[in-house]
């Protein structure tokens, strides 16, 4: 029996670490071929959810059944885990609501992995949408984590959702400027531009008589990944191409006007006698 009961117990070890060192490989060979899959027919967002899912189930199962082999009743096992998971659903309301957060968040899709979104005073790059929370990578290259339930409820800007953008550029010139002549500059500056896009096609508007200038908006689109170079570009050539045909770019002028009839106040400067020195002014008797 002794022989008998030592020999199981191998076969057990055996299994058991089969169970672990095979099963475990072989689920991230399948998460990793589940990511790979769902990305080119779907989106990496689902690609990154499924995958988890997937992994999670399957090592959830591998455990049950390592835990099987050693002889654990699962049924003892499972109703323990469920009062234990009633007691930490109470105490863990938060988490318990930036799941169901993220579950709308999948749902709806405002944005996906890669997109640029700003959120708050938060602009980055999506890394990864979790059950729990949302990663965002900003320029700085720091990561920004934002939980779920404040995603769903803060407004969201995705600036890459549309394969276009529109950039609305502000230019002011001096009063005294030809504004048709500098719309016809403004149109040919744009239409010089590489980044620039001729359809939808580029216009110029009228924005206000500013204190110390026009101001006229020029509104040009661009490809999403070009943006930035394409706002870059516009505003450096519109300023060297001012400077060379002379259109000015005033900058705040302050005029003190006090009216036609109004006169300088009147100056007039008296020189006063010094006494002599040690001598003393005396007073004067009535």
């Amino acid at each position: 029996m002794e022989f008998w009961n030592y020999t199981l117990d191998i076969e057990v070890l055996v299994r058991s670490s089969l169970l672990i060192f095979l099963g475990i490989p072989i689920l991230g060979l399948f998460r990793k071929w589940i990511r790979n899959f769902v990305t080119e027919k779907y989106s990496p967002h689902y690609a990154m959810l499924f995958s988890k899912i997937f992994f999670y189930i399957g090592f959830t199962m591998i455990m049950i059944l390592v835990l099987h082999e050693f002889g654990f009743s699962l049924g003892p096992l499972l109703g323990a885990a469920g009062i234990l998971g009633i007691g930490i659903s109470f105490a863990s309301q938060t988490s318990l609501s930036n799941i169901i957060s993220g579950f709308f968040l999948i749902g709806e899709k405002p944005f996906q992995v890669g997109d640029i979104v700003k959120v708050n005073d938060i602009v980055g790059a999506v890394m990864s949408i979790d059950t729990l929370s949302v990663k965002i990578r900003v320029f700085d290259n720091h990561l920004v984590r934002i939980p779920n339930e404040t995603m769903l409820k803060s407004p969201v800007t995705n600036f890459t959702r549309f394969p276009i953008r529109r950039a609305s550029i502000k230019v002011s010139v001096a009063y005294k400027e030809n504004l048709d002549r500098v719309k016809k500059l403004l149109t040919q500056i744009a239409d010089e531009n590489p980044f620039v896009l001729q359809e939808p096609a580029h216009a110029i508007h009228f924005d206000s008589f500013n204190s110390s200038s026009v101001d006229l908006v020029l509104r040009i689109w661009a490809q999403k990944e070009d943006f930035i170079s394409m706002t870059t570009s516009i505003n450096m050539e519109i300023k060297k191409r001012f400077d060379e045909e002379g259109i000015e770019i005033p900058f705040p002028h302050v005029t003190v006007y006090t009216g036609d009839v109004t006169k300088p106040f009147p100056i007039s400067m008296q020189a006063e006698a010094l006494a002599p020195a040690g001598s003393e002014t005396l007073p004067s008797k009535s």
